[in-house]
């Protein structure tokens, strides 16, 4: 089965409820009490995603976190990228010379087909999307598609 780590998942919880507090700075205990997580785990993802410039950090007894852009300019992917690293379905699809079949292999580019169309889809779900109520019958305002290709 393929899935995000709980880090990554709780990282959109946080970001989605930053960006919907509309530039208010918020506490790493605040925003663990609004999402329902520990702490400790909210500051570890906020110095995470403080580090790929999606939130920035105020120091001091008001201090606290505010997102950088608003929820509709922040993509689902960056997150990911943000906490996970590249995404990709195999360490081939992102870095060379980490298989040892990696010459003679003839999956290596339909990897990276694939790992490039999840990429593409996660990139257009942004956290205004993560925001709203699943209706199993609306599509994301994204018009998010499945990539179909031929291998």
């Amino acid at each position: 089965m393929l899935r995000i780590s709980k880090l990554t998942d709780y990282a959109i919880l946080v970001m989605v409820e930053l960006t919907a507090s509309a530039g208010e700075v918020l506490s790493a205990q605040a925003l663990a009490e609004r999402c329902g997580l520990e702490a400790p785990t909210v500051s570890k993802v906020l110095k995470a995603l403080a580090r790929a410039d999606l939130v920035e950090s105020f120091r001091g007894a008001a201090g606290g976190y505010r997102a950088v852009s608003p929820p509709s300019e922040v993509s689902v992917a960056r997150v990911i990228q943000a906490i996970e690293g590249p995404i990709a379905m195999t360490e081939c699809s992102v870095h060379e010379g980490l298989c040892t079949v990696e010459a003679s292999c003839s999956a290596r580019d339909n990897w990276q087909m694939v790992s490039r169309a999840v990429a593409g889809a996660l990139e257009r779900v942004s956290l205004a999307d993560m925001s709203r109520p699943a209706d199993s019958s609306r599509r994301p305002a994204t018009g998010l598609e499945i990539a179909t290709f031929n291998a």
